[in-house]
């Protein structure tokens, strides 16, 4: 099978809700990373195949395929495709799956991926709630068959955040302490630079403004999101924040016709599911079989980027494959740098590739839960 390689990867700066970035269009903050990421890479913008873009809760500045108009509002040519995806928060992780697939069957051999959210314009669930209007509460209290199948069970993310910690026997405590861990190491990569090379400086947002000194006596002070979910505060959550994010994906064509020096292999892609109420578990069964179908064991991997869309998520995701805390994502993760939902997975995969060249690793996993008990998994291979 022909492989698919990572030329490229680079993220905006996250943006605060209501800050910095509050008030760029969804279209144009998608259209920045992507202009940025076909300025850097010498291939003319009318030879790329495809753009395929993740992002969720598409109305509003985000309806209308979001890849197709952020290429177009950047000015790129309009001979070039575009199509978006909606695995929830695993959306460009699958968009990146996608792209590799395209390029491995040889439909394809120029693709840039990626993802844009604008969640202070768009808040979380809009999507989910835009229906009442034409009588549908929720998109699964009128159905017959998710009704029958899932009777009376909330389809809620902190229920699974604190169902989770409980499983487990993760402390409030315990949560507030990885929390914490999370702005640190987030705060100290960038102080060290590490973030400088993966960065595409926004005109108006330079650095990660997500990041905060971490504060454990104002964590213990917070209120519960939910009182029924004592564990989960917003201290414990990933952040709502605005970015972007964007890979180059080619062929080994590709390569030899644009000159191109590959920085990565995608070595392995996977998508598993898991029960939709427990959905925050599913990267721990899709990371078992992602390992299993790769010929794989955990100690093969160097780091791992995984999601913290809460901070029980990656504890129990740790507890369960036995890799060592200070691999997984070493320059923090969600809780500190925000979750950008459907620009996540690219983020991540743009951390992680960065992460593997700073260190001179080989292997690198990534993985996220996702709406409806579902997990990605990727693993790459630094080249070079």
């Amino acid at each position: 099978m022909s492989q698919a390689y990572i030329i490229d990867a680079i993220r905006t700066p996250t943006g605060r809700r209501k800050g910095s970035l509050a008030d760029v269009h969804a279209m144009d903050l998608g259209g920045f990373i992507l202009n940025a990421l076909v300025t850097r890479n010498a291939i003319p913008a009318d030879e790329y195949d495809d753009v395929i873009f993740g992002c969720v809760d598409t109305i509003g500045s985000q309806a209308g395929d979001i890849a197709r108009t952020s290429w177009l509002a950047a000015g790129l040519p309009d001979n070039v495709p575009g199509t978006t995806v909606d695995r929830q928060c695993g959306s460009s992780q699958q968009a990146l799956h996608f792209a590799a697939q395209a390029v491995m069957s040889g439909t394809q051999d120029v693709v840039a991926v990626g993802g844009v959210q604008t969640m202070s314009q768009i808040p979380i669930s809009s999507a989910m709630l835009a229906g009442q209007p034409l009588g549908f509460t929720t998109p699964f209290a009128e159905s017959v068959g998710w009704q029958s199948r899932y009777p009376q069970q909330p389809v809620d993310q902190f229920y699974a955040a604190q169902r989770i910690a409980d499983h487990w026997g993760f402390s409030r405590e315990a949560l507030e302490q990885f929390a914490a861990g999370s702005h640190a190491k987030g705060l100290a990569a960038q102080a060290a630079g590490d973030f400088e090379r993966e960065l595409a400086v926004h005109p108006q947002l330079a650095s990660d403004e997500t990041l905060r000194p971490p504060n454990l006596s104002k964590m213990a002070e917070l209120a519960p999101v939910f009182p029924e979910y004592p564990s989960i505060t917003a201290a414990v959550s990933s952040q709502v924040c605005d970015a972007s994010a964007a890979l180059l994906v080619v062929s080994e064509a590709a390569l030899k016709r644009y000159q191109l020096t590959p920085r990565a292999r995608i070595h392995h892609i996977s998508v598993s599911g898991d029960c939709p109420i427990w959905h925050l578990r599913a990267p721990i069964p899709a990371t078992a079989n992602a390992l299993r179908k790769a010929g794989m064991s955990i100690e093969d991997i160097d780091y791992a980027e995984v999601n913290e869309a809460f901070a029980s998520v990656v504890m129990a995701w740790q507890h369960e494959t036995g890799m060592a805390m200070d691999r997984i994502n070493i320059g923090g993760g969600a809780i500190g740098l925000g979750h950008p939902l459907g620009a996540s997975g690219a983020r991540l995969t743009t951390r992680l590739l960065h992460t593997l060249e700073q260190h001179q690793a080989r292997f690198g996993l990534q993985t996220m839960c996702e709406g409806g008990g579902q997990a990605n998994v990727t693993i790459i291979e630094r080249l070079g």
